[in-house]
C-alpha cells in the first residue's frame, strides 16, 4: 500500500509539473522599429474632378441647313478650323443685293455731289436763291448717310455669309457633333452643334471642409505644421484605380470664402495633361502638400491593425511583453501611416509576427544582425533597432 501511495504521488507530481510547463508562454521572435519624430511632409487627401481648362460652346449664328461636317469627332482642332458648312445660298444672294444697292446709292451720291456743286458759283452771283443751293448740299449729305447706311449693311451681309462657314473659336478637343447634314440649324435659338474642351494643361478642382482648412491653419500658428507662405503648393493625383498620375501638378487658385451651402472652400489645382490621360469629368484623388510636420511621428503600414474603431498597433512595455496601443492614423506618406496620436519618440513597436502576438504575451526582438533572437528590453534597458 506504502509503495501504491508513493506511486500516485510520484504520478500526481509529474502531472503539475507538466502542467505548468504548458501553461508557461513561449517567447514569440518579433521584429521592432523605435519610433523617432521628425520633419515630414503634411499631406491632405481630397477628392476631386478633373475640369477642362476652357470649354467653349459651338453654336449656330446663322438660320440654315448644314451641308457638311468637316471634322472627325474627339480628335484636337486648332482655332478658326472649319467644323461645318451651312448652306450659304441664300445670303449670298442678300449680300449681292445689298452689294447692289450699295452701287446706287453711291451713283446717288455722285449726283447730288455734282448738283452742288454746279450751284456753288450760281450761288455767289445770285442767279440762284441760298435756299436751292443749301438744298443741294443737304440733299449730296443725305445720299453720302445713305451709301454709309448701306456699306454697313453689306459688312454686316458679308458677316453673316461668313458664319456658314462654322470655325473652332478655341484650340482643343472637339466632341461629338449635335447636328447631322440636312438638320435645320436657328440663330435665334443658338442650335448647339458641338462642343471643344481645351485638356493640355489641365485643372483638377476640390472642395476643402472650412473646419479642416480652420485645423491647418491653427497647427501652422502653433508651430507644429511649418510652411513657407511664398512657396507653391505641390499635388499628385491617384487615378480610381490606385494607379498615380506621374505628372505633378500645383495650387492656382484658392477661394476667399466659404460656400454657404456646403460649408467648404474652392480649391483647384494645374496639371499638364501632354497624353491626355486626364479626362473632364473624371474623379480622382488629390495628395496636397501643405507643409511639413516640424516633429512628425510614422509607422510602417504592416505594423497596423485597421479594425471599426480606427488603427492599434502592439508596442513592447516595460516588462518585455507585448501591448496593444490605439493610434489615430493621419495619411499615408509613402509605405508608412502618420501617426497624430498615440506614439511617442522611442516607443518600439513589432512590425511582425503579428497574428501570433497577443496582448500581455512576452516576446523576443529578433532585429540582431546574426538573426539571433534576443529578449525584449524590461525597463530602463536599451530600446530595440530598427527592423531591416
Amino acid at each position: 500500500m506504502r509503495l501504491l501511495a508513493g506511486l500516485v504521488t510520484c504520478l500526481l507530481l509529474t502531472a503539475c509539473s507538466a502542467a505548468d510547463e504548458t501553461a508557461a508562454p513561449q517567447a514569440v521572435p518579433v521584429k521592432t522599429v523605435t519610433i523617432s519624430a521628425g520633419p515630414i511632409p503634411h499631406i491632405v487627401e481630397l477628392p476631386g474632378r478633373v475640369e477642362a481648362v476652357r470649354t467653349s460652346q459651338v453654336r449656330a449664328r446663322v438660320t440654315g441647313i448644314v451641308m457638311e461636317r468637316l471634322y472627325q469627332e474627339g480628335t484636337d482642332v486648332r482655332a478658326g478650323q472649319p467644323l461645318f458648312r451651312i448652306d450659304p445660298r441664300e445670303l449670298r444672294a442678300s449680300y449681292a443685293q445689298t452689294q447692289a444697292s450699295l452701287e446706287s446709292a453711291r451713283a446717288t451720291a455722285a449726283n447730288a455731289a455734282a448738283v452742288a456743286e454746279r450751284y456753288r458759283p450760281l450761288v455767289e452771283e445770285n442767279a440762284i436763291s441760298r435756299q436751292e443751293y443749301d438744298a443741294a448740299i443737304a440733299a449730296s449729305r443725305e445720299a453720302n448717310a445713305a451709301v454709309s447706311r448701306i456699306r454697313a449693311q453689306l459688312d454686316a451681309a458679308s458677316l453673316q455669309l461668313g458664319y456658314t462657314t462654322v470655325r473652332a473659336p478655341i484650340s482643343g478637343r472637339v466632341g461629338r457633333a449635335e447636328v447631322t447634314e440636312g438638320a435645320l440649324v436657328s440663330s435665334s435659338e443658338a442650335t448647339l452643334m458641338t462642343r471643344i474642351e481645351q485638356v493640355s494643361p489641365i485643372y483638377v478642382s476640390f472642395a476643402q471642409s472650412a473646419s479642416d482648412l480652420m485645423a491647418i491653419r491653427r497647427r501652422v500658428a502653433s508651430g507644429e505644421v511649418e510652411l513657407e507662405v511664398s512657396s507653391r503648393v505641390p499635388v499628385t493625383l491617384t487615378f480610381s484605380d490606385g494607379t498615380q498620375y506621374p505628372i505633378e501638378g500645383l495650387i492656382d487658385f484658392l477661394a476667399a470664402s466659404v460656400d454657404e451651402e456646403t460649408g467648404t472652400v474652392a480649391v483647384r489645382a494645374e496639371f499638364a495633361n501632354p497624353d491626355g490621360a486626364l479626362l473632364p469629368g473624371e474623379f480622382v484623388r488629390a495628395q496636397i502638400e501643405v507643409g511639413q510636420f516640424a516633429n512628425g511621428i510614422t509607422v510602417p503600414q504592416r505594423a497596423v491593425t485597421i479594425g471599426n474603431d480606427g488603427g492599434t498597433v502592439y508596442v513592447i512595455d516595460g516588462e518585455g511583453r507585448a501591448a496593444l496601443r490605439k493610434v489615430q492614423l493621419g495619411q499615408m506618406y509613402e509605405d508608412k501611416w502618420i501617426v497624430e496620436s498615440g506614439l511617442k519618440q522611442g516607443d518600439v513597436v513589432i512590425v511582425s509576427n503579428l497574428q501570433k502576438v497577443r496582448p500581455g504575451a512576452p516576446v523576443t526582438i529578433a532585429n540582431t544582425p546574426t538573426g539571433r533572437d534576443k529578449p525584449a528590453p524590461k525597463a530602463g534597458a536599451s530600446a530595440a533597432g530598427k527592423a531591416d
